[in-house]
């Protein structure tokens, strides 16, 4: 349930970003003077080849768009990761782990870090090179890398429903995650419990 709740930040932010390279892109393609100034100038200087005039108006105004949906991908993986590493190395719990009363140890921040990459690796990074390598027109490579991604995935996610509970996150980065409150343990002889 926790993994849930951090995913559901991770697609909130994905959500936002969308929006703001939605509107980029909006402004790109709606930007009439400079388009026809552009446009103007690649017709000046192409010695009469409308065609290859406007056809280096449109990969131009292509390639920007397909660089802000790039540039917004990295966005969603940078952000991922320092939410997952700065929320255990100053908390020791992301946000899912909060609500549900769990806390990673230990909770060192070289172990946070390490964590942090796996776990970013895992839930985003590898799904958002799949994506950029499909707008870069390497569909077979693209697939290759969401198969990995999904892949990854499930060794990541599967081993925390076995005995032990450690992701392949927790593994790498020599942490588990636990209770944050233990209940007290009962105190010999019938006493006051201890804890």
């Amino acid at each position: 349930m926790a993994w849930f709740v951090d995913f559901a930040l991770v697609a909130a932010a994905a959500w936002l970003l969308a929006a703001l390279t939605f509107h980029r892109v909006t402004a790109l393609v709606t930007d009439v003077p400079d388009l026809a100034t552009r446009g103007g100038f690649d017709l000046l200087t192409s010695r009469g080849d409308v065609v290859g005039a406007s056809e280096t108006v449109g990969l131009s105004l292509w390639d920007s768009a397909v660089l802000d949906v790039e540039e917004a991908f990295g966005a969603l993986v940078v952000v991922t990761f320092l939410y997952q590493w700065g929320t255990l190395a100053l908390l020791g719990r992301t946000l899912g782990k909060g609500v549900l009363g769990l806390r990673v140890s230990p909770r060192l921040s070289r172990h946070a870090l390490r964590r942090a990459a796996v776990t970013t690796v895992a839930d985003v990074a590898v799904y958002a090179l799949a994506c950029v390598l499909l707008l870069e027109g390497e569909f077979l490579l693209s697939v290759l890398v969401w198969a990995v991604a999904v892949l990854l995935f499930l060794v990541n996610a599967l081993p925390v429903l076995f005995p032990g509970r450690r992701s392949l996150a927790d593994r790498l980065a020599g942490t588990s995650v636990e209770a944050a409150l233990r209940p007290a343990e009962p105190a010999p002889w019938g006493g006051v419990p201890q804890g």
